[in-house]
């Protein structure tokens, strides 16, 4: 059923024309349409989520399929969805859940799975975290916050999975109940933003700045798509950014591109080269560097960034310990875990 949105992330305008403040399109929506995200909708001068309680998809993950390498290791995320998305990325996976209400009928598919039932799925299954992600949580934010504050009353943490587009009101409402966030950090290339995603560089990394001055845990992914996003001089603005306004213990997940909707036509993203820009992250002066979508590499596991001696194995999603608390079992170097 659909919520009128969050009184701080919209305005009424004059002629019933609505602004929407969720994410940095800030949309201006005329009575009877709906913004980029096929989602949120303009009836009768008011702004209403469409997508409210309605989950397209609802999953048990591992925490590191996210990616998530530094926050609840080892452990369970409920995972959850709906349809709708405020980017349109030529690679996204996802597109048939979000890019769905902007193609073809454009209707709200989901099903009913109210804030109490997803917390209750969370603890039924001893799931520490719940995950907004797949699609992009932003847009369905109304629904994310309510389920937030009633899992933050059962001791749950809550996840994002994001490209990062939210308004700096959208972060402000978030803020207090958000633990962690994993933001695409697409490319450093304003051009691709637009060209690839519909969208620009600038509010992600605004958004990016703003997360850590909340004292939310951030990790970043960046999918290197040859030809598109995998030149070394931007991947190095990337990693110089993260080293110096995000901090050298910010994860950096470094991924493999497989040929998805709009680009079947593209080539995997080679391991050597996923190599290459993890060895550069290292060099750059970041603690955590991790190869995305290749298992069973080194490039996976956790080392003490001071001994360099392994802390965590990963093999696939099967995760196996070997520090002490979060701190290096070898010297009592910090490993900067969220436990």
């Amino acid at each position: 059923m659909p919520k009128i949105c969050h009184k701080k992330l919209w305005e009424k305008l004059e002629g019933n024309k609505a602004r929407c403040k969720t994410c940095s399109h800030y949309c201006l929506i005329h009575e009877g349409r709906r913004g980029i995200c096929g989602v949120r909708e303009n009836k009768k001068g008011k702004l209403y989520s469409m997508v409210y309680g309605k989950a397209i998809a609802v999953n048990i993950d591992p925490i590191e399929k996210k990616p998530f390498f530094h926050f609840l290791p080892g452990t369970k995320s409920l995972s959850i969805a709906t349809v709708g998305c405020n980017f349109r990325c030529n690679n996204c996976q996802n597109w048939s859940i979000s890019q769905a209400p902007k193609i073809g009928k454009k209707e709200i598919t989901g099903e009913d799975w109210p804030p109490s039932k997803v917390v209750k799925m969370a603890m039924d299954n001893k799931c520490p975290s719940i995950s907004y992600t797949y699609t992009e949580p932003t847009i369905f934010i109304e629904y994310a916050l309510d389920t937030m504050k009633l899992a933050k009353n059962y001791k749950l943490k809550n996840i994002w999975v994001s490209n990062g587009y939210m308004s700096a009101e959208c972060i402000e409402v978030i803020s207090p109940y958000l633990d962690a966030a994993n933001i695409d950090l697409k490319s450093f290339s304003d051009k691709f933003y637009r060209t690839n995603c519909g969208g620009t560089l600038a509010p992600v990394l605004e958004a990016l700045k703003l997360l850590k001055k909340k004292n939310i845990w951030v990790e970043i992914t960046t999918l290197v798509i040859p030809g598109l996003s995998d030149d070394m001089k931007m991947l190095e603005k990337i990693a110089k950014f993260i080293y110096r306004d995000l901090g050298a213990e910010t994860p950096w997940h470094v991924s493999q591109f497989m040929p998805a909707y709009k680009l079947p036509h593209l080539e995997m993203t080679p391991a050597e080269a996923i190599k290459r820009i993890c060895e550069m992250g290292h060099k750059v002066g970041l603690k955590y560097v991790y190869a995305g979508n290749i298992p069973g590499t080194y490039l996976e596991d956790t080392y003490c960034s001071k001994c360099r001696q392994l802390m965590i194995d990963r093999e696939l999603y099967s995760v196996m310990r070997f520090d002490k608390a979060g701190k290096c079992a070898n010297c009592g170097e910090n490993l900067n875990l969220i436990l």
